[in-house]
């Protein structure tokens, strides 16, 4: 590397794959563990953290002793590469990390992972999920000891499989037994089976692992449950046992169309809220104590799941076109199987679009108490909650204006609704102080109104 090559790094300012440190310390061999957890990276000794070249001083064994530092703390072992340049006159240290292959790399018995420009420390969960994804494994498909084909209930391995069959996604011989299904599955091995097969097709699923139940509720407050439920079987049923109670406790108004049959309105769109059901229950931590739950309040849907996001997937990342990388292996194998999942990878973004489809905010993702939370809510600018305000037919339709166009102004109000300017004025101001709408900017021409979030 040219010391002209390294003003540019240095000047790109630090990030998940660059770091800078002032001297090397402590949290600079931190940094070396971080970087192996994740795609590599550069740690620059002698330069500040805004990027301004202080320069270090080396002497003969600093650059050894530097390594062996990182070498000693770090296990599996991590060897860095060190390289001193000049640059105006000072020396520079230039420190490359690789990617280690065998994760998580663990700094004096702690994991760190990084996170755009600094380093944290790993949970419990996060190291068993890195550890497992090192070695192309999944928890799902490993053992479990003490169980054995007598668990695994045939009638729900025939339904999988005259399911797969029908969708096509996997072909299986009606005469296969329950044993060859599970073993071309990777479902068991020396006769004791899976965690898998015992989630999917296990005669008391919660016998085996307790938390993996969804526990639903409907909230009239933050206090107050109106109605409770403990959702059990197979992650199968699940699906459709949840989807049973959530449709109980959220409303459905009949539209006519002009069609033969009558079109159901739900609160939320239930192929989205099903798809959003399902991603939680593929994609949980299993290891963890806690439960799915499925919170339903007047204005909101909410559903959250042990785990959280994979290291080093942002949820910005979740509304791209990303990869899927998927916790459990063989759950998600046999969900695509059965057509639950239709492409791996794709669930939030078919969420978003059902949302938009059906008229209704699109859902908000959030990581909370090392878990994930996926919060549906309700349209609450239809036709018949404005009535219920006290909206003019004016504001109504200025509404719906609204919701097409994203803003609109006095003048805009005036002329979708042919009324004055003061009229105007007074109907704008009745929808803000009944905060339908949001001003935004100062008065005057540069003042317009978004609907309130």
């Amino acid at each position: 590397m040219t010391p002209e090559e390294l003003k540019v790094i240095i000047s790109k300012g630090e990030s998940e794959t660059l770091d800078f440190k002032e001297s090397f310390d402590r949290e600079a061999v931190e940094t070396a563990g971080a970087f192996s957890n994740s795609k590599g990276g550069t740690i620059i000794v002698g330069v500040s953290d805004n990027g301004t070249i202080k320069g270090i001083q080396i002497g003969k064994e600093t650059i050894n002793d530097w390594i062996n530092q990182i070498t000693q703390a770090s296990n599996p072992r991590v060897i860095p590469d060190v390289e001193q340049l000049t640059v105006d006159n000072k020396i520079i240290a230039v420190i490359t990390i690789k990617e280690c292959p065998i994760k998580p790399v663990a700094i004096k018995g702690k994991c760190f992972r990084r996170v755009k420009n600094s380093n944290r420390l790993m949970t419990p969960q996060e190291i068993a999920d890195m550890h497992y994804k090192s070695l192309d494994m999944s928890w799902d498909l490993t053992q479990a000891a003490g169980y054995s084909l007598k668990d695994i209930d045939e009638k729900k391995v025939f339904a999988y499989r005259d399911t797969a069959n029908e969708t096509g996604r996997r072909k299986i011989p009606k005469d296969e037994t329950v044993l060859e299904i599970l073993k071309k599955l990777e479902f068991i091995k020396d006769g004791v089976p899976a965690w898998a097969a015992l989630l999917l097709f296990g005669k008391r699923p919660m016998r085996y692992v307790q938390q993996a139940v969804i526990h639903c509720g409907r909230f009239k407050n933050e206090s107050l449950v109106i109605d409770d439920d403990m959702v059990e079987g197979t992650l199968i049923d699940q699906v459709d046992l949840a989807m049973d109670f959530i449709k109980k406790n959220i409303s459905v108004k009949f539209v006519m169309t002009g069609e033969p049959r009558r079109k159901n309105v739900w609160d939320y769109p239930l192929d989205a809220i099903r798809e959003a059901l399902i991603n939680a229950v593929c994609h949980r931590d299993y290891l963890v104590s806690s439960n799915i739950s499925v919170r339903i309040h007047d204005d909101r849907l909410e559903i959250w799941n042990p785990g959280g996001l994979a290291p080093n997937v942002s949820v910005e990342d979740l509304f791209k076109t990303h990869d899927s990388d998927t916790r459990n292996k063989g759950i998600a194998k046999v969900f695509f199987d059965i057509e639950f999942i239709e492409q791996w990878g794709s669930g939030i973004g078919k969420m978003v679009h059902l949302c938009n489809d059906a008229e209704v905010p699109i859902p908000a993702i959030k990581e909370r108490q090392k878990g994930f939370q996926i919060t549906f809510s309700k349209d609450t600018h239809t036709e018949e909650n404005l009535q219920k305000l006290g909206l003019n037919e004016r504001q109504i339709k200025a509404v719906a204006y609204v919701k097409e166009k994203g803003k609109i102004t006095n003048k805009q109000y005036q002329e979708l609704t042919d009324i004055s300017k003061p009229m105007a004025t007074i109907d704008l101001k009745d929808m803000v102080s009944k905060q339908v709408l949001v001003r935004v900017g100062v008065t005057g021409r540069g003042t317009i109104y978004k609907l309130k979030g």
